[in-house]
């Protein structure tokens, strides 16, 4: 396992230093809802060790992803989504705001039916 890094929020709320509405977790990752959400469903899949991005948490740990891969299905799907989109972003450049392995997991209200794309 790695160390936390003291001043990282994703590590805080593994933690439970902050507080998150936390919708899954397994003994390697946690699901919590995104405060700023870009869907109707938004939520962040980040693994419990603390590595910079998915590249970094793939070179550490090859099952790293697919840990955080079926956590989200298995939130997303207990949300009453069987179609979703998975974003990792990896970098400032690319929209990488928190430096903590993360997915984004969008999907639509229940019940909705129109496409996300």
């Amino acid at each position: 396992m790695s160390t936390p890094a003291p001043d990282c929020v994703f590590c805080k709320i593994v933690a439970g230093d902050i507080p998150a509405e936390v919708l899954g977790r397994s003994e390697h990752a946690i699901a919590f809802r995104d405060l700023h959400p870009q869907a109707p469903f938004h939520v962040l899949v980040a693994p419990l060790d603390h590595h910079e991005n998915a590249a970094a948490s793939a070179a550490a740990d090859p099952a790293s992803i697919g840990h955080l891969v079926a956590l989200a299905d298995e939130v997303a799907r207990g949300s009453g989504n069987a179609d979703y989109r998975l974003i990792a972003n990896t970098g400032a450049g690319a929209g990488q705001t928190v430096f903590h392995t993360h997915v984004h997991v969008l999907g639509a209200a229940p019940g909705m039916t129109e496409s996300l794309i």
